[in-house]
């Protein structure tokens, strides 16, 4: 039962770290070279479609990974995975949440500062992640 659980904690937050990985570097980089303002739209939809599902998968990273405290490498990944948690929460969402609300009519003028503001932050938490899941996989293997 315990292999079986730790394949399922690892198979969990290696697609999430992917899912995450996969929109700094193939998502965004498509959407940011549309023309004129619609990688914006393109964001936002990304945002409302994955904003639904992704604190649901964070929070259920994090718990997985408390069921396998104790050894000093899963107590740091589950450090990470929540200051993960953490930076979304007061970081990247407060700029996801507006910007799934904006159209062309009503996006403040920043509008793209904010976009890049978020992806910066993005880099970093995808970059705490992947260190989690390297930590993860080095513990339970």
């Amino acid at each position: 039962m315990l292999n079986a659980l730790e394949v399922f904690t690892t198979v969990v937050v290696g697609l999430m770290v992917g899912v995450e990985f996969s929109v700094l570097f193939v998502i965004n980089p498509i959407l940011n070279a549309l023309p004129e303002d619609s990688g914006q739209l393109g964001h936002a939809h990304g945002g409302r479609m994955l904003g639904a599902v992704m604190p649901f998968w964070y929070i259920g990273s994090v718990a997985l990974v408390l069921v396998w405290t104790g050894a000093g490498l899963v107590i740091t990944a589950g450090a990470l995975l929540v200051l993960s948690v953490v930076m979304s929460i007061l970081l990247l969402v407060p700029i996801n949440n507006r910007n799934k609300k904006w159209t062309p009519e009503n996006r403040p003028a920043d509008w793209k500062e904010q976009l890049h503001r978020w992806e910066r932050w993005h880099y970093v938490r995808v970059a705490v992640i992947m260190a989690a899941f390297a930590l993860l996989v080095t513990a339970l293997t």
